[in-house]
């Protein structure tokens, strides 16, 4: 697609004011929703969604500064990592030692990124194309959308699933979500296509705010008449919202850090280290694929300029900035990247002010509250937009892969059917994404069929040579019968 603003390009302040929102909009339910889903696994645990916020702020402007400001790509929470979190949490007699495992799991993770980037630092990237061409990272690009498409799905239409029928049990009040959700998402499609240069750069805040509007419209009748169908948004968070936020390094002062009875300190940073490091490794995947995906959009390589390493380096020196504050480790966002994709605003400067604003929107507890109030319904109709988007966009890049030949039509099949027939596994207390096993999968076969196609392509060149070597033999004799006939 067309880019309206490059990478290096900055547009007017209020432009950048209003980009910068809508990016913040689209990242904003996943990265708040990470410490919320651990405040219900644990109740005497309160993480602090605020300092969530403010942690992938601050994340992303580490990332951006050791990538050079070359990379529009915005950090928020990752989901991979709940699991870790919930370790850190289990391994200790207090919340207070939890909160500093947080820390110590986000630094162990951070390293393993750093430790790559040296190794991609002295070894180059060629190895990344060639282990991982186009015809396994497109169709992995395309498991990432796919792969969150249950949760659009799922929050758009706010109903209880039915897993006998295969469909989702209706009532009232979901059917009133569902027209919410379809609400933002026709706006939203209807400004990216329809709309004026303008509203074109800007759909999801316009969507969002249309189907909020609708939202709180069904809710007030439904207070004033007391029927709880209609009651979509949930006002009353406005009253127990939080002002400033409750930073993860100073919850590590409010109790004890004895670990539990029968373990020891040590034990409990080698249960952390196993919790987080493999999950890395999963991470990184990802990595790979979304920074893949957003140099397809910009027709930039970042993984040349600036640079895999440095991207890999502000990715993990990001994660353990991000979880010193928020105590969630950070990650690439694709929610960012659909942004990109969808609204034609690659600047760099849109996700600065975006970081910024999460760094200030932190400490407006009236604000974050109002973010927080967001149905999930709504944020489902945005999703399934951007969701989407980070699908074909994989897809796209199967376009200049020849599917007729049999190794590449194999690579990506596999591929597609791990990913979308939800391949995760789990050993111990690692798990290991679908989308991390359709890689793994996708480069094992990739590199099955080369070693067959290149054995075929030897057996097909020794009899050229064969036949090429009698005629380099015969050259002779036929020159000295040339000269012959010539005199």
């Amino acid at each position: 697609m067309k880019l309206v603003y490059g990478v290096k390009d900055r547009p007017k302040p209020l432009q950048l004011v209003l980009f910068a929102l809508q990016q913040l909009l689209a990242i904003l339910a996943a990265t708040i929703a990470v410490p919320m889903i651990i405040n219900q696994n644990y109740p005497d645990v309160n993480m602090s969604v605020g300092a969530a916020l403010f942690g992938a702020g601050i994340g992303t402007l580490v990332y951006l500064l050791f990538t050079k400001f070359k990379s529009p790509v915005f950090l928020g929470s990752s989901f991979a990592f709940i699991g870790s979190m919930s370790a850190a949490f289990a391994g200790g007699v207090s919340a207070s030692l939890g909160y500093l495992g947080l820390i110590i799991g986000a630094c162990f993770a951070g390293l393993v990124y750093v430790v790559i980037a040296i190794i991609i630092k002295l070894v180059g990237v060629k190895w990344i194309d060639k282990v991982m061409p186009a015809v396994v990272i497109g169709p992995t690009v395309a498991i990432i959308g796919l792969s969150l498409s249950s949760n659009a799905i799922g929050d758009a239409v706010s109903a209880v699933y039915d897993s006998a029928a295969s469909a989702y049990i209706m009532d009232t009040h979901s059917i009133l979500c569902l027209i919410c959700a379809l609400v933002t998402f026709g706006v939203t499609i209807t400004c990216s296509v329809y709309g004026k240069k303008f509203l074109r750069m800007i759909p999801f805040i316009i969507g969002i705010l249309s189907g909020y509007l609708l939202a709180a419209i069904l809710t007030v009748i439904g207070i004033a008449g007391n029927v709880e169908a209609l009651k979509i948004i949930d006002f009353s968070l406005f009253n127990s919202m939080e002002w400033y936020p409750n930073f993860t390094f100073l919850q590590i002062f409010k109790g004890s850090l004895t670990p539990a009875e029968g373990s020891s300190i040590g034990a409990y940073i080698g249960t952390i280290a196993v919790a987080y490091i493999p999950v890395a490794f999963v991470v990184f995947a990802e990595h790979l694929a979304d920074h893949k995906n957003i140099s397809s959009i910009i027709e930039s390589d970042l993984l040349v300029d600036p640079g895999l390493s440095r991207t890999l380096l502000g990715d993990g020196v990001g994660s353990i900035a991000g979880a010193f504050f928020g105590g969630c480790p950070n990650t690439t966002y694709g929610e960012s990247i659909g942004c990109v994709a969808i609204s034609g605003n690659a600047s760099v400067a849109t996700t600065f002010v975006t970081a910024i604003f999460a760094i200030l929107c932190s400490f407006i507890g009236v604000f974050t509250t109002f973010l927080d109030t967001i149905p999930s319904c709504v944020m489902g109709g945005v999703c399934i937009a951007l969701y989407g988007f980070i699908a074909v966009s994989g897809l796209k890049m199967l376009q200049k892969v020849d599917l007729n030949e049999n190794g590449n039509l194999f690579t990506a099949s596999v591929v597609l059917i791990a990913g979308v027939g939800g391949m995760a596994l789990k050993f111990g207390a690692v798990t290991v994404t679908a989308i991390a096993c359709a890689l793994i999968l996708g480069i094992l076969t990739n590199l099955v069929v080369n070693v067959g196609r290149k054995k075929k392509e030897d057996r097909q060149a020794e009899p050229a040579a064969d036949a090429a070597a009698p005629a380099a033999e015969a050259s002779p004799a036929q020159a000295e019968q040339s000269e012959t006939k010539e005199e």
